[in-house]
C-alpha cells in the first residue's frame, strides 16, 4: 500500500519524530500507524542510550476524512540511559490534555462550541 499520500493528513511536525509504518482503512475509519524514530531526545545527546523498549500504543482521534473517523495509533519509544539504567522518553505534546484528540482537532472543536 502506498503510504505517501497519508503523510498529508498528519499534524504538522509529526514526521519529525515518527515514521509512518502502516494504514488500515475500513468503511467507517482510517487508522494511521506511527512509530517513534529511534533518535535520543536532544536533552540526552552525547549520553549512551539504548532504545529497544516501547510504551503501549496511544490511539488519538484526529479530523474526520470524507465521513470516516481518523485515528493515529502512536507507538512511543523509551530509552535506557546506560550510565544509570534510568528510562527516558521525549516530552511530547501531540495530544490535547485531558482528551484523546490531537491538539489541532481539539482546538477546532473548541471553536465550534
Amino acid at each position: 500500500m502506498e503510504l505517501n499520500g497519508y503523510r498529508l493528513l498528519l499534524p504538522e511536525g509529526t514526521l519529525d519524530y515518527f515514521d509512518l509504518v502502516d494504514v488500515k482503512e475500513s468503511l467507517n475509519e482510517v487508522v494511521i500507524y506511527l512509530e517513534e524514530k529511534n533518535q535520543t531526545p536532544e536533552k540526552y545527546a552525547g549520553q549512551e542510550t539504548e532504545g529497544k523498549v516501547f510504551y503501549e500504543p496511544v490511539i488519538v482521534q484526529d479530523f474526520p476524512l470524507r465521513g470516516k473517523k481518523v485515528f493515529l495509533n502512536l507507538l512511543r519509544r523509551r530509552w535506557i540511559l546506560k550510565s544509570s539504567n534510568e528510562y527516558i522518553s521525549r516530552n511530547w505534546r501531540m495530544v490535547a490534555q485531558g482528551t484523546r484528540l490531537t491538539y489541532d482537532f481539539a482546538s477546532f472543536l473548541k471553536e465550534l462550541y
